[in-house]
């Protein structure tokens, strides 16, 4: 899938993100929870959630709103 979700098990705030994203109808993602795996934990840590656009490695940190989002997907590149 083009597009990551990086997440927390019990994360609140990331069951925002993924409210938001359904709210903007965002093209399908891939959720990656970073729980258990050291290097994402150490990459992403407390930043969770992020978006990430595999494609081109653009990311997209919290705090996010619905307009941010539409642009950020906006964004891409075509494929």
């Amino acid at each position: 899938m083009p597009f990551i979700l990086y997440q927390r098990d019990d994360c609140h705030l990331c069951d925002l993100a993924l409210a938001l994203l359904a709210q903007v109808r965002a093209p399908d993602f891939e959720s990656v929870f970073i729980d258990g795996n050291p290097a994402l934990e150490a990459r992403y840590g407390e930043r969770v959630p992020v978006l990430r656009d595999a494609g081109d490695g653009r990311e997209l940190g919290w705090p996010f709103d619905a307009a941010g989002l539409r642009r950020w997907f906006a964004q891409v590149p075509a494929r």
